[in-house]
């Protein structure tokens, strides 16, 4: 998969099978993000890999998906939901530019992941206390973004705005994910 391939397909997925994803490749995905560029070489970024399944299974509640969707439509049930997170944190105070490595890290790891055909979501609507009580994560970590993985148990695809200027993603007729973008004529300026 080239790279042009691989950023179309690296959608948000929100429903997903339950088959589990190979140890390799979470380790890889991890290992990846480790040698991420990052802001004067500062490497504030650590993370906590969830694989246990009754970990996954109770931070479920703790999640609040798809705000563009109503809650029975967004919300993966049992048996869609995702089989692993990761949770990004930031140690200590970090500097300036570390949400910035935040998303440098994360971009990483999600497309990382769709190489190997695994859907992820990026999480901000997360209730991080009650994660970082679950998982019982340092006390100098500060939660930034929570990752979902699974393979995808659904469909998402980019689909242009409609007439009405929308940038709301919907469901299709089959439940599958149509993600509304602009034209590179809307955002770019080239001189």
């Amino acid at each position: 998969m080239d790279f042009n391939e691989l950023s179309v397909k690296c959608r948000t997925y929100r429903k997903f099978t339950q088959e589990k994803i190979p140890e390799e490749i979470l380790m890889e995905l991890m290992e990846n993000a480790r040698i991420v560029s990052s802001a004067m070489n500062g490497q504030v970024l650590r993370y906590m890999l969830v694989r246990d399944p009754e970990l996954v299974a109770k931070m479920q509640p703790m999640i609040h998906w798809a705000a563009a969707l109503p809650k029975e439509l967004g919300t993966p049930k049992p048996g869609e939901q995702p089989t692993a997170f990761i949770l990004v944190c930031k140690e200590g105070r970090g500097n300036p530019w570390a949400d910035i490595d935040v998303g440098i890290s994360v971009r990483n790891i999600v497309l990382n992941a769709m190489s190997h055909g695994i859907g992820t979501a990026i999480l901000g609507a997360v209730e991080f206390p009650k994660v970082t009580e679950l998982l019982q994560t340092p006390e100098n970590w500060t939660p930034r973004l929570l990752i979902a993985l699974g393979y995808p148990g659904v469909e998402s695809r980019i689909v242009d705005v409609p007439e009405s200027g929308s940038i709301k993603y919907y469901l299709d007729e089959n439940k599958n994910y149509c993600v509304p973008k602009r034209k590179l004529e809307d955002i770019l300026v080239v001189k």
